[in-house]
């Protein structure tokens, strides 16, 4: 059991013990708004989610699988792996000339898959794109897969920490695309939904081949 003394001296939180249900409904309601901003939803954190209907095991197989990238994002492509184990080089391009740095790490019990990756260098992977997939049985009531997407907003988006490996002047950074993460990665989304949805429904193998690109 909580020793609620201990939260006692922590100022600024709202509980029960401290505020009525009415007032609890109050505070809702004043952080409740009919419309927000681009910047207040998606200024530091921007999270997409979507409903796939394909079996979550299939799924997360599919995501953990790296050379799938080349399937499914818009831009990511040529990946091979590099002299670190496990760390594999592709290109971006979304820009002419940038090569994207990137390690999976990939958790079966929770089913959680993480993009590790930068531009240009694979000593610092600050990039970091966090996915879940969840039962759909058991958060909708249905078959299938949920697949949640976060990216939170590095400081390395503002500032490129590494100018000198700029491969061409005047290359835009991937922080300059940050307002258009929700828009590209819900396209992405859509291409993920749409090739395991198609490939589960007629039956087809839901992983293809890694060939020489990038695997686990």
């Amino acid at each position: 059991m909580t020793d609620r003394s201990t939260l006692a001296d922590i100022p600024g939180l709202v509980r029960v013990e401290n505020t009525s249900p009415e007032k609890l409904a109050e505070l809702c309601a004043q952080t409740t708004s009919h419309s927000y901003p681009h910047q207040e939803v998606y200024g530091q954190y921007c999270t997409i989610h979507a409903y796939v209907d394909c079996p979550p095991e299939a799924v997360y197989d599919y995501l953990s699988r790296g050379h799938h990238l080349e399937e499914w994002t818009c831009s990511l492509r040529g990946f091979e792996p590099s002299d670190v184990p496990g760390l594999w080089v592709g290109h971006d391009r979304l820009e002419q000339d940038t090569r994207i740095y990137c390690r999976v790490e990939a958790h079966h019990g929770a089913m959680t898959v993480d993009f590790h990756c930068a531009w240009d260098q694979g000593d610092e992977l600050w990039m970091i794109y966090l996915m879940r997939v969840l039962p759909a049985a058991t958060v909708l009531g249905r078959p299938g897969s949920v697949i949640t997407w976060t990216n939170c907003r590095h400081p390395y988006y503002r500032t490129n920490p590494r100018p000198e490996l700029t491969p061409r002047p005047g290359r835009r950074w991937v922080g300059d695309y940050w307002d258009l993460f929700y828009a590209g990665h819900t396209l992405e989304m859509n291409n993920l939904k749409a090739i395991l949805e198609h490939r589960h429904r007629n039956g087809l193998p839901v992983n293809s081949s890694p060939a020489a690109r990038v695997a686990r």
